[in-house]
């Protein structure tokens, strides 16, 4: 029988089956024998073939992935987690209440560049933004789509734009994520009542949210596809990219590359940079050129936040 799995709790996996039923189920020892370093052999996301015998229900095989991303993994003896056969993954973002900065979106989006997911940006919490907050959401949503992102204004509080959330997420698997505190999980209730996530409260002092998510999850969605819920802060790492790959990953940057003088120019200080005119320009935006510098000199583990 096949199935999908829908959660990974360690030790034992949620199967959607065929049948719509759900099975708890164990995997054979083989998997953990094959010198994968992840926290969870079999995938969130993993389409599986189950065997039921007396001792309950054992997934025996698992079909070839189409895809994956990874998380950073909170198990410091492990390398990675990861989160099979995407279609699109969506990080939720706020211009304020609290603020998510660019350079973390622009490391998510290099993120899933890496492992050709296609990314749409949700800016929630439209429905609290001043004046000011509003001439930010819009250069900023110009700079995303002139890069080829696409960009949706919503409010899970009175459900302003969730329409266009909704027809996008139709018969897809979307990886949702963002920081804790943008209404990631209330977002989703609004796209899907029934699924009742748990909602953190918001911290007065900090105006940030505790994270509501522990492990990754996929629910059914009732109109077609699934979302695959992730923990808000430390959802991505650049895990397997090289610092002479990360220009690669910001399509802006990747297209002028081929014009510049030197065909290793790192975009930094070599002449004849056509990377660099691009921004003298205006071609490229300051703040993600800025992001990549960034992730280029010091490295990931500084952008967690």
């Amino acid at each position: 029988m096949k199935g999908i799995v829908v959660k990974s709790t360690g030790s034992w996996y949620s199967v959607r089956m065929e049948s719509g039923e759900v099975l708890d189920c164990r995997i054979k020892g083989k998997f953990r024998m094959k010198g994968i370093k992840t926290t969870n052999p079999v995938a969130v996301g993993d389409v599986v073939e189950v065997v039921v015998n007396p001792d309950g229900a054992v997934i025996n095989r698992i079909e070839d992935r189409k895809n994956y991303i990874i998380r950073k993994s909170t198990n410091l003896s492990k390398e990675a987690h990861i989160i099979a056969n995407v279609d699109q993954a969506v990080l939720v973002v706020t211009v304020n209440h609290p603020v998510t900065s660019t350079v973390f979106i622009d490391r998510f989006l290099a993120s899933v560049e890496a492992y050709r997911i296609p990314a749409i940006l949700v800016f929630n919490k439209i429905d609290l933004y001043d004046e000011e907050d509003l001439l930010l959401l819009g250069a900023l949503t110009q700079i995303y789509m002139q890069v080829g992102y696409e960009c949706f204004h919503v409010s899970s509080l009175t459900g302003e734009g969730m329409e266009d959330v909704v027809t996008a997420l139709k018969d897809k698997v979307t990886v949702f994520s963002g920081l804790s505190g943008v209404g990631k999980s209330s977002l989703i209730n609004r796209v899907e009542p029934g699924l009742k996530l748990k909602v953190a409260e918001i911290s007065d002092s900090h105006d940030t949210g505790k994270h509501t998510t522990t492990f990754a999850e996929m629910f059914p969605l009732s109109f077609g596809g699934y979302i695959v819920d992730t923990p808000g802060i430390r959802a991505f790492g650049l895990i397997h990219m090289e610092k002479t790959e990360i220009s690669h990953y910001f399509p802006e940057i990747f297209k002028r590359a081929s014009e510049c003088r030197f065909y290793n120019c790192t975009h930094i200080h070599e002449p004849g940079c056509a990377v660099l005119e691009a921004v003298e320009k205006g071609e490229i935006s300051e703040s993600r050129y800025f992001s990549y510098v960034s992730m280029f000199e010091e490295g990931d583990e500084k952008y967690r936040k």
